[in-house]
């Protein structure tokens, strides 16, 4: 039977995590960038954004099948309870569960660490994006028309939201993730959702 892990990404998980968001870039319209970034670039993102936030990596037989980060949301201090969140999944693995086992990862650590709102860009057209984003919650809040150029064409970009607990008392400082990283209950959190991911061994191919 295949072990499947959720685990906070290390350094050590860049060029495997860079080998499934290449592609993204180079040959879709879901990435924002031109060409992937460099080894020395992704390992500088990876360790400016989780000295505050959780970036997760979802192994499946030792082998990467998806990722998923938070980010920030603007700069100014009146965003910093905010985040962006992003998802990407090796091609083998789609359709298994893994995204949305990083997500409600995502979302409980958030939670814990006094976040209130997720926003996740959309590049349009992406039917399948956003019926996924619906069902894990998010609702449309707005768009950017024509903002993005890319592959000769400008598209617009769909902003979905969603909320993380009731706006109803002045937020706290949020807690930096690698002050909750290594609790029992963000390892509780992470296994629980490693069982959720659906593996069809039937259809799933291993790459070399």
């Amino acid at each position: 039977m295949s072990q499947v892990t959720i685990q906070p990404a290390t350094l050590a998980d860049a060029d495997e995590m860079l080998a499934i968001y290449g592609p993204y870039v180079t040959n879709t319209t879901v990435s924002s960038e031109y060409e992937a970034p460099s080894h020395e670039e992704f390992c500088r993102r990876i360790e400016t954004y989780t000295k505050t936030l959780p970036w997760l990596v979802c192994r499946i037989d030792g082998r990467i099948a998806g990722y998923g980060y938070a980010s920030p949301h603007r700069s100014r201090a009146g965003y910093q309870w905010s985040v962006e969140t992003s998802i990407y999944v090796a091609p083998d693995f789609h359709r298994q569960g893994v995204a949305a086992a990083l997500y409600r990862a995502l979302f409980s650590l958030l939670v814990r660490q006094g976040y209130y709102n997720i926003f996740v860009g959309i590049t349009s057209p992406n039917e399948r994006s956003i019926k996924f984003h619906t069902a894990m919650g998010f609702t449309i809040s707005g768009a950017y028309q024509n903002s993005m150029y890319k592959f000769g064409q400008w598209r617009d970009v769909l902003w979905m939201a969603k909320s993380l607990r009731p706006h109803e008392m002045a937020p706290v400082p949020t807690v930096p993730f690698p002050e909750i990283r290594d609790e029992a209950q963000t390892k509780a959190v992470l296994e629980a959702q490693a069982k959720t991911v659906r593996l069809d061994e039937t259809v799933r191919v291993h790459g070399a």
